[in-house]
């Protein structure tokens, strides 16, 4: 169904009929209710806890397992705030605290996995870019000069790539 099909489809029913039309999507959709429960009830601080709270158990496991460091936790609250609408500037914060995080536990223990740093820098990356589309990277100078600087101070060495990225924009 095209999206005029669907118009043609929504402007024929009457309210009782499109109201129950919305119930249904909510009941059988579980990102519908998502969508409608943020939409009614927006608590981006209690969203942004529990991302939180998830990201750093990926790097500081509560139970006392091995850290999984998986970006993919991350990247999928940001992925998820972004559909849902979430400010831009929740966002930003969340890309930066992921990078963050992981670069806490490198400063505490040695990682030896390639791909933990080709990952952070990625997700720095990503964050520059998301932050510069939508007009904030300013507002987060700091901590992205403070990112590269730990990059650097880490021995990261990928840290020529994080002080190239950063040098663009003549911090």
């Amino acid at each position: 169904m095209s999206k005029r099909d669907l118009k043609k489809f929504v402007s024929e029913l009457n309210k009782t009929q499109l109201e129950e039309q919305l119930v249904e999507l909510y009941d059988k959709f579980k990102d519908v209710k998502v969508y409608y429960d943020f939409v009614f009830n927006p608590n981006e601080r209690n969203l942004v806890k529990e991302a939180k709270l998830k990201i750093s158990n990926e790097y500081y496991p509560i139970r006392g397992k091995k850290p999984k460091m998986r970006r993919s936790i991350a990247q999928k609250f940001i992925k998820h705030f972004i559909s849902l609408g979430v400010d831009s500037f929740i966002i930003a914060d969340l890309m930066l605290y992921n990078i963050e995080i992981a670069q806490l536990l490198s400063s505490e223990k040695e990682i030896k996995q390639e791909l933990f740093y080709k990952s952070m820098l990625n997700s720095f990356e990503q964050a520059i870019s998301f932050m510069i589309e939508k007009g904030i990277l300013e507002d987060f100078k700091s901590r992205v000069v403070a990112i590269k600087n730990q990059s650097i101070k880490l021995n990261w060495n990928n840290r020529y790539q994080f002080n190239a990225i950063v040098e663009r924009f003549d911090y």
